[in-house]
Parts: C-alpha cells; sequence; structure tokens
C-alpha cells in the first residue's frame, strides 16, 4: 500500500527549507496538517504537497514569487 501522508521532516527536504518553516507555515495556516491518531505528530497530504510544488514551480517560470496560501 503506498504512503498517502508525509512527515515535517519529508516534507521540510522536499521542499528545501527546515522542519521549523513547515511547522510555522501550517500555524500561519498555510499549510493544512493532520495529525497522527496515536502519537498526534503533523502528517500532510502528499497530493497537497504536490499541488504546492506545481504552484512554486509556476510562479518560478513567471518570474514571481508565490504566496503560499493553500486553504
Amino acid at each position: 500500500m503506498p504512503k498517502k501522508f508525509l512527515s515535517v521532516k519529508d516534507v521540510a527536504q522536499i521542499l528545501g527549507v527546515s522542519p521549523l518553516t513547515v511547522r510555522n507555515w501550517d500555524k500561519a495556516g498555510k499549510l493544512s496538517a493532520y495529525r497522527h491518531p496515536v502519537n498526534n505528530y503533523r502528517m500532510y497530504k502528499i497530493e497537497d504537497i504536490e499541488i504546492l510544488m506545481r504552484g512554486i514551480e509556476q510562479s518560478r517560470e513567471k518570474g514571481k514569487k508565490l504566496k503560499i496560501d493553500m486553504f
């Protein structure tokens, strides 16, 4: 069964930012985390991160900065 969620560390590595940045984006409402039912860790849907990555790539192509606001 494929993995459906990513940890804070995984998201940080994919996006090239620190785990603290990912947590700050979550607190600011720029990313939406799900909580693991056992340990309450933040988990992010792979689809949500893919959408964010596409937005980042499109903004780079247009030479604009991306305002991160997923929801």
